[in-house]
């Protein structure tokens, strides 16, 4: 006798993703996880989701995002109550928290340049173990060498370990290539400008930047989205990222808190002698 099939009204059950809560949503992240957090400066941060993981005391984090926000936003926030042991970024400038810890001994950072960071982590989500590029050839990026955590005294106390560097030749040239190995993470934290129970996401201009790639990173990803629709109320060639990278969602709303670095403005035009 064959099994019943479910019906499509049970089936789209089965696939709603969405959560109550970004409490909810982040409940069984453990201290100790691997993270990737999207988001580029400050834009596209998933803010509710940070802020959750932040109210619930998860510690002992190693996180994959492009930065760690500035002292009092973003993953910031995380970093300045000591929750973050490692970092693997490529531009942590904005943050002087960031400075002190890692001087200091306190935070072990993986520096990575910004176009790998990026492959590396679209090429976990592609299942791809590792890639060859030309990026960080004949630096110590390839090399090894670079400062992962200090001793406190102005010391390294951890360094890069060198990388696997081959010969390829492209357009009849020979050049070197150097190893680097794809990122895959526990859980991944997003933000969207929309997405629909199944899991689909849209992007909002600058904040598609870390976000899709993040998302395919991780093992299990939880989406903060501004606006939640129903399944086909978004045009299939309008989705960024499809639902298949997505396992959680969770409505924050559009009127919440977004920051930027840094405001600069012009001076209006002088009157004088007008």
């Amino acid at each position: 006798m064959c099994e019943r099939r479910p019906t499509w009204d049970e089936g789209v059950r089965v696939i709603d993703k969405q959560v109550a809560s970004p409490a909810e949503a982040v409940a069984d992240i453990p201290d100790g996880a691997i993270l990737a957090v999207g988001g580029f400066g400050l834009s596209g941060n998933p803010m509710k989701l940070i802020e959750a993981l932040h109210a619930q005391g998860t510690a002992d984090l190693s996180v994959v995002s492009n930065n760690c926000g500035v002292d009092d936003w973003g993953l910031g926030i995380l970093l300045a109550d000591k929750r973050i042991r490692k970092m693997t970024s490529s531009y942590v400038g904005e943050n002087k928290e960031f400075e002190r810890q890692f001087l200091s001994g306190e935070l072990e950072l993986e520096l990575t340049p910004q176009g790998t960071l990026a492959e590396k982590l679209r090429a976990g989500g592609a299942g791809i173990a590792a890639f060859y590029t030309q990026t960080g050839v004949g630096t110590q990026v390839a090399e090894g060498g670079l400062p992962r955590r200090y001793d406190g005294s102005g010391g390294v106390a951890v360094a890069s370990p060198a990388k696997d560097v081959r010969t390829f030749e492209v357009a009849g040239r020979a050049h070197e290539f150097v190893l680097e190995e794809a990122i895959v993470a526990d859980y991944a934290l997003v933000h969207a400008a929309r997405g629909d129970r199944h899991g689909n996401l849209v992007f909002s201009k600058a904040a598609r930047n870390f976000n899709p790639l993040a998302a395919m990173s991780g093992r299990i990803c939880i989406a903060q989205v501004e606006e939640l629709v129903e399944p086909g109320e978004i045009d299939p060639d309008a989705v960024h990222l499809p639902g298949v990278y997505v396992h959680r969602i969770v409505e924050v709303g559009s009127d919440i808190e977004k920051r930027i670095e840094r405001r600069t403005v012009s001076s209006p035009a002088s009157t004088e002698g007008a």
